[in-house]
């Protein structure tokens, strides 16, 4: 089987949601990294002009990769990316092998089976 590894750059509040669509999608799981520090086009300035930085988390999602698209799909539509700006970012990078994933298999193997 072939993986990406879809990465999701998140407001904290968006978590739970864009997970719970992640995996409706066909995902298997994910790893969260919380209190990431993210930077936009322009740097978010509050009173007094202190900057204020949003507090983000990483969330990590191994896919196979024909569903990762679908999954990348609707973690977009949950997360408001390119309606709301400042909400987030999402992308799929290819991975050359992966280690630790045989008790997936039988689970992929079933949802790829299945229509999207």
């Amino acid at each position: 089987m072939r993986f990406k590894l879809i990465v999701a750059m998140v407001e904290d509040e968006l978590s739970d949601n864009i997970l719970q669509a992640a995996r409706d999608a066909g995902a298997t799981g994910a790893t969260v990294i919380n209190n990431a520090r993210g930077e936009g086009l322009k740097k978010a300035r509050g009173i007094f002009g202190m900057e204020i930085t949003a507090q983000r988390d990483v969330l990590l999602f191994l896919a196979e990769e024909h569903i990762s698209r679908h999954i990348l799909e609707a973690i977009q539509r949950v997360g408001e990316f390119d309606e709301t700006p400042g909400t987030g970012i999402a992308f799929q990078i290819d991975v050359e092998d992966a280690v630790g994933v045989k008790h997936q298999i039988k689970s992929l193997s079933k949802s790829l089976t299945q229509p999207l």
